[in-house]
Protein backbone atom coordinates (compact mmCIF):
# COMPACT_ATOMS: atom_id res chain seq x y z
CA UNK A 1 0.00 0.00 0.00
CA UNK A 2 1.20 3.50 -0.79
CA UNK A 3 2.24 5.67 2.18
CA UNK A 4 -0.38 8.21 3.21
CA UNK A 5 -0.10 11.97 3.44
CA UNK A 6 -2.41 14.26 5.41
CA UNK A 7 -2.49 17.91 4.34
CA UNK A 8 -3.55 20.73 6.67
CA UNK A 9 -4.77 23.88 4.93
CA UNK A 10 -6.77 26.97 5.86
CA UNK A 11 -7.13 28.87 2.61
CA UNK A 12 -7.09 28.71 -1.16
CA UNK A 13 -5.01 25.56 -1.40
CA UNK A 14 -2.91 26.29 -4.47
CA UNK A 15 -0.01 24.33 -3.01
CA UNK A 16 -2.46 21.54 -2.24
CA UNK A 17 -3.54 21.54 -5.89
CA UNK A 18 0.07 21.30 -7.02
CA UNK A 19 0.65 18.35 -4.68
CA UNK A 20 -2.54 16.62 -5.89
CA UNK A 21 -1.34 17.00 -9.49
CA UNK A 22 2.07 15.51 -8.73
CA UNK A 23 0.44 12.59 -6.89
CA UNK A 24 -1.95 11.99 -9.82
CA UNK A 25 1.00 12.00 -12.23
CA UNK A 26 2.76 9.39 -10.12
CA UNK A 27 5.65 11.74 -9.38
CA UNK A 28 4.89 11.50 -5.66
CA UNK A 29 4.39 7.82 -4.90
CA UNK A 30 1.92 8.27 -2.08
CA UNK A 31 -1.77 8.86 -1.55
CA UNK A 32 -3.33 11.95 -0.04
CA UNK A 33 -5.52 10.36 2.63
CA UNK A 34 -7.18 13.57 3.83
CA UNK A 35 -7.20 17.34 3.71
CA UNK A 36 -7.98 18.83 7.11
CA UNK A 37 -8.96 22.46 7.66
CA UNK A 38 -9.97 24.74 10.50
CA UNK A 39 -11.84 27.04 8.08
CA UNK A 40 -15.27 26.08 6.68
CA UNK A 41 -14.75 28.49 3.76
CA UNK A 42 -11.37 27.08 2.74
CA UNK A 43 -11.12 26.48 -0.99
CA UNK A 44 -8.74 23.68 -0.05
CA UNK A 45 -11.72 21.61 1.13
CA UNK A 46 -13.44 22.12 -2.23
CA UNK A 47 -10.27 21.07 -4.05
CA UNK A 48 -10.05 17.94 -1.89
CA UNK A 49 -13.65 16.96 -2.56
CA UNK A 50 -13.18 17.48 -6.30
CA UNK A 51 -10.19 15.12 -6.19
CA UNK A 52 -12.05 12.45 -4.21
CA UNK A 53 -9.99 13.06 -1.07
CA UNK A 54 -11.48 13.07 2.43
CA UNK A 55 -12.20 16.71 3.29
CA UNK A 56 -12.31 17.18 7.06
CA UNK A 57 -13.37 20.35 8.90
CA UNK A 58 -12.31 20.77 12.53
CA UNK A 59 -13.32 24.22 13.76
CA UNK A 60 -11.99 25.54 17.03
CA UNK A 61 -15.40 27.13 17.71
CA UNK A 62 -16.91 23.63 17.91
CA UNK A 63 -14.70 22.77 20.88
CA UNK A 64 -14.62 23.96 24.47
CA UNK A 65 -11.02 25.17 24.28
CA UNK A 66 -8.03 25.37 22.01
CA UNK A 67 -6.57 22.34 23.76
CA UNK A 68 -9.73 20.34 23.07
CA UNK A 69 -9.62 21.43 19.43
CA UNK A 70 -6.03 20.36 19.04
CA UNK A 71 -6.68 17.00 20.69
CA UNK A 72 -9.46 16.46 18.16
CA UNK A 73 -7.06 17.45 15.40
CA UNK A 74 -4.44 14.97 16.62
CA UNK A 75 -7.04 12.21 16.85
CA UNK A 76 -8.38 12.86 13.36
CA UNK A 77 -4.98 13.11 11.67
CA UNK A 78 -3.75 10.00 13.52
CA UNK A 79 -6.68 8.03 12.12
CA UNK A 80 -5.07 8.19 8.67
CA UNK A 81 -1.69 6.88 9.90
CA UNK A 82 0.26 9.49 7.90
CA UNK A 83 3.82 8.92 6.84
CA UNK A 84 3.95 12.71 6.45
CA UNK A 85 1.85 15.66 7.62
CA UNK A 86 2.04 18.57 5.19
CA UNK A 87 1.17 22.13 6.19
CA UNK A 88 -0.07 23.99 3.12
CA UNK A 89 -1.19 27.40 4.29
CA UNK A 90 -2.48 26.16 7.65
CA UNK A 91 -2.99 29.36 9.62
CA UNK A 92 -2.71 27.94 13.12
CA UNK A 93 0.41 27.70 15.23
CA UNK A 94 0.60 24.08 16.31
CA UNK A 95 1.58 23.26 19.87
CA UNK A 96 4.55 21.21 20.99
CA UNK A 97 2.09 18.41 21.81
CA UNK A 98 0.96 18.12 18.19
CA UNK A 99 4.48 18.43 16.82
CA UNK A 100 5.83 15.81 19.23
CA UNK A 101 2.99 13.42 18.33
CA UNK A 102 4.02 13.53 14.66
CA UNK A 103 7.68 14.13 15.40
CA UNK A 104 10.06 14.38 12.45
CA UNK A 105 7.28 13.93 9.90
CA UNK A 106 5.70 17.38 9.63
CA UNK A 107 6.69 19.58 6.70
CA UNK A 108 5.88 23.25 6.06
CA UNK A 109 6.52 25.83 3.36
CA UNK A 110 7.24 29.43 4.35
CA UNK A 111 7.31 32.39 1.94
CA UNK A 112 10.79 33.65 2.69
CA UNK A 113 14.38 32.49 2.54
CA UNK A 114 14.59 31.31 6.14
CA UNK A 115 16.02 32.20 8.55
CA UNK A 116 15.14 35.63 7.15
CA UNK A 117 11.61 36.98 7.68
CA UNK A 118 9.95 34.50 9.98
CA UNK A 119 6.28 35.22 10.58
CA UNK A 120 3.74 37.08 8.45
CA UNK A 121 3.75 39.70 5.67
CA UNK A 122 7.04 38.47 4.28
CA UNK A 123 6.63 39.86 0.76
CA UNK A 124 5.93 43.42 1.95
CA UNK A 125 8.79 43.22 4.42
CA UNK A 126 11.17 42.21 1.61
CA UNK A 127 9.97 45.11 -0.57
CA UNK A 128 10.23 47.58 2.32
CA UNK A 129 13.77 46.40 3.07
CA UNK A 130 14.84 46.81 -0.56
CA UNK A 131 16.17 43.24 -0.76
CA UNK A 132 17.40 42.01 -4.13
CA UNK A 133 16.38 38.38 -3.52
CA UNK A 134 13.37 36.60 -2.05
CA UNK A 135 11.85 33.15 -2.16
CA UNK A 136 10.32 30.25 -0.25
CA UNK A 137 11.62 27.58 2.09
CA UNK A 138 10.42 24.04 2.72
CA UNK A 139 11.40 22.91 6.20
CA UNK A 140 10.63 20.32 8.83
CA UNK A 141 8.49 21.63 11.69
CA UNK A 142 9.72 22.02 15.25
CA UNK A 143 8.04 23.78 18.20
CA UNK A 144 9.90 27.00 17.35
CA UNK A 145 7.99 29.05 14.75
CA UNK A 146 9.34 28.85 11.19
CA UNK A 147 12.33 26.91 12.39
CA UNK A 148 13.49 23.33 11.92
CA UNK A 149 15.82 21.75 9.38
CA UNK A 150 15.64 23.39 5.96
CA UNK A 151 14.98 20.99 3.08
CA UNK A 152 14.78 23.16 -0.01
CA UNK A 153 14.61 26.81 -1.07
CA UNK A 154 13.27 28.45 -4.20
CA UNK A 155 14.74 31.85 -5.03
CA UNK A 156 13.61 34.78 -7.17
CA UNK A 157 15.27 38.09 -7.94
CA UNK A 158 13.29 41.11 -6.79
CA UNK A 159 12.64 43.42 -9.74
CA UNK A 160 12.92 47.18 -9.46
CA UNK A 161 9.53 48.72 -8.70
CA UNK A 162 7.90 45.36 -8.01
CA UNK A 163 5.17 45.45 -5.38
CA UNK A 164 4.42 42.83 -2.74
CA UNK A 165 1.52 41.30 -4.68
CA UNK A 166 3.61 40.79 -7.83
CA UNK A 167 6.44 39.37 -5.79
CA UNK A 168 4.11 37.00 -3.95
CA UNK A 169 2.85 35.62 -7.25
CA UNK A 170 6.35 34.80 -8.46
CA UNK A 171 7.33 33.23 -5.13
CA UNK A 172 4.19 31.08 -5.27
CA UNK A 173 5.37 29.68 -8.60
CA UNK A 174 8.55 28.54 -6.85
CA UNK A 175 6.51 27.01 -4.03
CA UNK A 176 4.62 24.87 -6.56
CA UNK A 177 7.98 23.52 -7.79
CA UNK A 178 9.84 22.88 -4.57
CA UNK A 179 7.06 21.58 -2.29
CA UNK A 180 6.14 18.53 -4.38
CA UNK A 181 9.84 17.80 -4.89
CA UNK A 182 10.55 17.94 -1.15
CA UNK A 183 7.58 15.64 -0.46
CA UNK A 184 8.76 13.20 -3.13
CA UNK A 185 12.24 13.08 -1.61
CA UNK A 186 10.83 12.38 1.86
CA UNK A 187 8.48 9.65 0.66
CA UNK A 188 11.29 7.95 -1.27
CA UNK A 189 13.67 8.11 1.70
CA UNK A 190 16.11 10.51 0.08
CA UNK A 191 15.78 12.97 2.97
CA UNK A 192 14.70 12.84 6.60
CA UNK A 193 14.48 15.16 9.58
CA UNK A 194 17.98 14.12 10.60
CA UNK A 195 19.31 14.32 7.03
CA UNK A 196 17.43 17.16 5.29
CA UNK A 197 20.12 17.75 2.63
CA UNK A 198 19.17 21.39 2.08
CA UNK A 199 18.91 22.31 -1.59
CA UNK A 200 18.16 25.43 -3.60
CA UNK A 201 15.96 25.85 -6.61
CA UNK A 202 17.29 28.37 -9.09
CA UNK A 203 15.08 28.86 -12.14
CA UNK A 204 14.33 25.28 -13.20
CA UNK A 205 17.47 23.64 -11.81
CA UNK A 206 17.96 22.38 -8.29
CA UNK A 207 21.45 22.79 -6.88
CA UNK A 208 23.08 22.15 -3.54
CA UNK A 209 23.68 23.32 -0.87
CA UNK A 210 21.45 26.10 0.59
Amino acid sequence: MLPSIVILASGNGSNLQSIIRHVDLGYIKARIAAVVSDNPDAMALVRAQAAGIDAVLIRQSDHASRDAWELALIEKVSKYKPALVVLAGFMRVLSERFITHFEKRIMNIHPSLLPAYRGLNTHQRVVDAGDSEHGATVHFVTPKLDDGPVIMQGRVQVSSGEDAEELASRVLEQEHIIYPEAIRQFIEGEISFDNPRCRQNTSEKISSPC
